[in-house]
C-alpha cells in the first residue's frame, strides 16, 4: 500500500468499470475499496461479516431482505452518508443515475458474498482489484 495520502477522486478517475471495486488501502485485515456503480447489483449476503457503505457521490439505494417472512425494504443514502448491512442479511445495492462508493470489508471478502443469485455479466465477482497508478 502507498505511504502517501490517496486522493479518492484520483483513484476513482483511474478506472471506468462499474461494480468492480479497487482496493485503495488496507487497515489491519480490512480492505478499503472504492467502486463506481450504476443500475442493479445482485441479491447477495455475506454470512461472516458486515458490509460498510459510504456514498461519496451520486445516488444509492440498498434493498434488504432480513428473512423470508419480512417484507423487502430499502434504505436510501445521500452523499456523505454511511450504512452497514449486517452479516447474513440479503441485500442488493442499486443506483439510477450512478454513484461512487467506498466499502470497508475484511480482506478477501468476495463482492457477491457466500450466498447470491446468478451473477449477471455486468457484475464483477471479485475480492477487489489493485488500484493502478
Amino acid at each position: 500500500m502507498s505511504e502517501e495520502p490517496i486522493d479518492l477522486a484520483t483513484a476513482l478517475a483511474s478506472f471506468e468499470q462499474l461494480w468492480s471495486p479497487r482496493v485503495v488501502t488496507r487497515v489491519n485485515d480490512y480492505d478499503v475499496r472504492v467502486a463506481k456503480v450504476r443500475g442493479e447489483y445482485v441479491w447477495h449476503a455475506h454470512e461472516h461479516t458486515d458490509e460498510f457503505f459510504l456514498l461519496l457521490d451520486g445516488d444509492l439505494r440498498i434493498r434488504l431482505r432480513d428473512d423470508a417472512d419480512a417484507p423487502e425494504r430499502a434504505v436510501t443514502l445521500r452523499p456523505g452518508s454511511v450504512f452497514v448491512v449486517p452479516r447474513g442479511v440479503e441485500h442488493r445495492p442499486e443506483s439510477d443515475g450512478g454513484a461512487s462508493i467506498l466499502l470497508f470489508e475484511p480482506t478477501g471478502t468476495l463482492t457477491v458474498g457466500e450466498r447470491h443469485e446468478e451473477i449477471p455479466d455486468h457484475v464483477d465477482a471479485t475480492t477487489g482489484h489493485p488500484l493502478e497508478g
